[in-house]
């Protein structure tokens, strides 16, 4: 099938994960490796705002890459991510939101 559309397997034969294409190649911010898998929100906001005023290719505000790209993670993962996780990720939106003078 060209491309795989509709498939569930990408071009190695692997399972086709797009999102997590998205998340590790964005071309928007240059993350640092595990940061949505940390247990300390203040860290994680301020490593997405830090790679957020650090990008010369984003679209948008800093904030609202940092945000989205949080906000992505998160809704991606869905069933999958850890209730504890995804408590520490909904506090790193609160603190992101402090970090950059919203909230």
């Amino acid at each position: 099938m060209a491309g795989n559309k509709g498939s569930n397997k990408g071009p190695d034969g692997g399972p086709d994960r797009w999102s997590q294409g998205v998340t590790e190649g964005s071309d928007a911010l240059d993350l640092e490796e595990g940061v949505f898998t940390w247990d300390d929100p203040a860290r994680i906001a301020g490593s997405l705002k830090r790679s957020a005023e650090a990008s010369d290719r984003r679209k948008s505000s800093p904030y609202r890459s940092a945000m989205s790209m949080l906000t992505f993670y998160v809704n991606r993962a869905g069933k999958d991510l850890d209730s504890d996780q995804r408590q520490v990720l909904e506090r790193a939106k609160d603190e992101l939101r402090k970090a950059f003078g919203r909230g």
